[in-house]
């Protein structure tokens, strides 16, 4: 992971208030499986009722655009690499395991939520929504989106399909923390142990 991402340090946060083990992939070095450099991960995490996930955070502001012409759009685009490396991670470490991408997010003040909403996170000063989708499942409905940058997303009808509050693969109560909550930055030993669409945010 990257602790300068705000978004990666707010799911870690969302780990830790959780009281779930997990292991934060160091990012500095692209690792290798044979012969083939292959994207880092950005978590392992182990969840309730034996859950093992192998985890790719994505940060996405909603609504995107500028403030001016705001565009109320769930982005969940992805790099074609990010999905391969994904799947490759999740291949290697064998049943038992799922591959996740993790769509976090920010929440800006303009909008307003439920209060009731599922994995609405509140992380200095700061909301995100905490969504996901299995990397099997995106890998199998996604589409190009700009051959160019290499990159991917999944037409409206098969993201609402997939998508879930994050707290469901992880076999969690239903949750909505909008309190603050202190982040405790880990120690190194700590890290290093074991398409879019228009919608309304709560419907996600």
């Amino acid at each position: 992971m990257d602790r300068s991402n705000h978004y990666e340090t707010a799911f870690e946060a969302y780990l830790q208030w959780h009281r779930l083990c997990y292991v934060a992939v160091d990012e500095t070095r692209r690792p290798m499986l044979g012969d083939t450099p292959v994207k880092s991960l950005d978590f392992i995490v182990f969840g309730e009722s034996g859950s093992r996930l192998v985890v790719d955070v994505k940060g996405r502001r909603f609504p995107g655009g500028s403030p001016s012409k705001p565009r109320r759009v769930w982005e969940c685009w992805s790099t074609r690499d990010d999905i391969d490396g994904l799947q490759r991670w999740v291949d290697l470490w064998g049943p038992g395991y799922r591959g996740l991408l993790v769509f976090s997010y920010h929440i800006l003040p303009s909008v307003e939520l439920p209060a009731d909403t599922e994995d609405l996170w509140t992380w200095r000063g700061k909301r995100y929504l905490l969504r996901a989708v299995e990397v099997n499942e995106y890998r199998a409905q996604m589409r190009v989106r700009s051959p160019k940058w290499g990159t991917v997303s999944l037409p409206g009808a098969a993201y609402r399909e997939l998508v879930q509050p994050l707290s469901r693969f992880l076999h969690l109560p239903a949750t909505n923390a909008l309190h603050e909550y202190e982040y405790q930055e880990p120690s190194w030993d700590d890290s290093d142990s074991p398409r879019e669409y228009e919608d309304n945010p709560w419907q996600l």
